[in-house]
């Protein structure tokens, strides 16, 4: 056992020595030569040539240059740009760079400098050829392959040859990939609020934040990495896993046509032996979640690249997941325009939610049936002191009539998720995106009925007719909510009946910059519910409502634990005025 413990020790310390001098090597070559020298066997490389080379299916046309043996433009075919008449250009000459560093005894091999072999071209597949001798007998190759009907494009890097040229204790390449990303809908504000570098590691998914800038250093092991707009994403994908990443975000200004600018550093797994390849992936193509999910099909690890489409908070994201979603693919298969798809959806989504809102009206108009009993008990008590009295006695008007005022909040938080779902899952459905409806010519951005030519704070320089009329109902709609649950006004009663009237206001100005089909989706919503509030309103007979609930009280003897509580703090403080009366007379 001893011995056992002895060899594991001496085990551990080789080991230990082992990478000791692997890390030490590394460092000695990354720090040598930042380019590549004469005496170089890829010297003779960096000189040459520009030359292109295209993979295209029916969904992307993606040109590749000899120089950096990567792409140099990326189309997708069909999707449009803000012209609406040519493609979408998701980067063009000079937006995207890839480098790979390989590293053997003097110097460091940087694919960005060298002119690569084209080798083998055709629509689907290509390899770019970096060689270290006339003979060919000691390259690396770069091998691309698009798939067909797909927007992956799958890459193979794999040494040839290289055993003395390459330094065999450095197991590794290093990456820089970095995307200057185009705006590519009309409203900045929103698409740059959606556009993040987003990340996963082992389990979840994760972004820097949108702000101005943003840097992170990634402890953990790296699936892939993510250039995301609101729409459209280009994924570098490892099968061996990316480490020490180095991830960083800048803004651009607004007229500059671009978002942000995306830089990344990090290494993956690279077999100078060639006996092992390196698997690389890029998706270039739109945020659709069934696109996206599809990748996970038939996979042990899978990617998650749906994690891309933002579908809200854990509740709310698998209620899109099962219902919001599928409704909406199965509405769309009907061939309606999206105006009508989401007045459908909003409808559908509102008979589900219906029951808790009948529940919540419903404890609403008990409490207005009861008021004059309410008005009563504040009459009985005008004085501050006597509010626990006051409070007691309300309390217990409603417990004999079997009445709670908090009867309507719980229905309220069970449908709250239900209709944010639609809420969170609308800005991020590219199907929205330059479909038009009655007069906003792209639902998937704002429409301006008045475009102005300057800037207004904190709203812009136009006005959303849709987001005006959204506002408009939703203070119609908050005037009959008042007048339903004009219980019995108190001063902060009337505090935060003047709170929800300004909200909408509020609303405004932060919802005029959005889609105008989420801001449709909310001016539908808010009217379908002035709408049923309305309607609940003439059907409710509060004469026979009030007689049900007399009839209640003559069968009600419990007091409500509420009720109780107050009758029993109420019974306390009295007890202590008592004593203290008590104690004062004695003096």
């Amino acid at each position: 056992m001893a011995q056992q413990k002895f060899n594991d020790s001496i085990a551990r310390i080789q080991a230990q020595q082992v990478k000791a001098k692997q890390a030490e090597a590394e460092a000695v070559v990354k720090d040598s030569v930042n380019k590549v020298d004469t005496k170089s066997p890829f010297y003779s490389l960096t000189k040459g040539t520009e030359a292109t080379t295209v993979l295209q299916n029916n969904k992307v046309k993606l040109t590749l240059s000899n120089k950096g043996g990567c792409f140099t433009e990326a189309l997708l075919k069909n999707f449009k740009g803000q012209d609406k008449k040519s493609p979408v250009k998701l980067f063009g000459i000079g937006d995207m760079s890839f480098n790979c560093c390989f590293y053997n005894h003097d110097n460091v091999i940087r694919s960005k400098d060298i002119y690569f072999n084209i080798v083998n071209p055709s629509d689907s597949a290509v390899t770019m050829r970096m060689s270290a001798s006339a003979d060919s007998q000691q390259y690396i190759d770069f091998i691309y392959r698009l798939k067909q009907n797909s927007y992956l494009v799958d890459l193979t890097i794999k040494a040839v040859g290289m055993d003395s040229v390459l330094t065999s204790t450095v197991r590794n390449m290093d990456i820089e990939w970095t995307d200057h990303a185009r705006q590519q809908e009309r409203g900045y504000t929103y698409e740059s609020r959606l556009s993040t570098l987003t990340y996963r590691t082992n389990g979840s998914s994760d972004n820097l934040s949108a702000s101005r800038e943003a840097k992170k250093d990634i402890p953990t092991a790296v699936n892939w990495i993510a250039y995301k707009n609101q729409f459209f994403s280009s994924v570098l994908i490892a099968d061996q896993m990316f480490n020490k990443c180095q991830l960083s975000s800048k803004a651009d200004k607004e007229g500059s046509g671009y978002l942000r600018y995306y830089a990344s550093e990090m290494n993956t797994k690279f077999d100078p032996s060639g006996k092992e390849a390196t698997t690389l992936h890029f998706y270039l193509g739109p945020n659709h979640y069934h696109t996206l999910s599809s990748f996970n099909k038939g996979q042990t690890d899978k990617w998650h690249l749906e994690d891309l489409v933002y579908l809200g908070w854990p509740v709310v994201k698998q209620i899109n997941q099962w219902f919001t979603i599928n409704l909406f693919d199965w509405l769309r298969g009907w061939g309606l325009s999206m105006g009508w798809v989401l007045l459908i959806m909003t409808i559908i989504v509102k008979i589900v939610v219906y029951p808790t809102t009948w529940k919540t009206y419903l404890s609403s108009a008990k409490m207005r049936v009861l008021k004059p009993k309410i008005d009563e008990i504040n009459e009985k008590y005008p004085k501050q002191e006597d509010a626990m009295k006051k409070q007691q006695e309300i309390m217990g008007v409603y417990s004999q009539y079997g009445v709670s005022p908090m009867g309507g909040c719980l229905p309220m938080l069970i449908q709250f998720p239900i209709l944010m779902a639609l809420f969170m899952f609308l800005p991020s459905a590219i199907e929205l995106r330059q479909q038009s409806f009655l007069w906003a010519d792209d639902l998937s951005t704002y429409d301006a009925l008045i475009n102005f030519p300057f800037h207004i704070p904190f709203m812009g320089s136009h006005l959303s007719l849709f987001c005006l009329l959204m506002t408009i109902t939703n203070l119609i709609n908050i005037k009959f909510t008042m007048q339903q649950q004009d219980t019995g006004a108190t001063p902060q009663m009337a505090a935060m009946k003047w709170m929800q009237y300004l909200m909408p206001l509020l609303f405004f100005f932060m919802l005029n910059d959005y889609p105008s089909g989420l801001n449709y989706y909310y001016f539908i919503s808010t009217l379908i519910s002035a709408l049923t509030m309305v309607a609940m309103r003439k059907m409710t007979d509060e004469q026979k409502l009030l007689a049900q609930l007399e009839a209640k009280k003559k069968t009600s003897k419990k007091k409500s634990g509420f009720a109780a509580r107050l009758e029993a703090m109420q019974k306390e403080s009295d007890d202590l005025k008592k004593q203290r009366m008590s104690r004062q007379n004695k003096r």
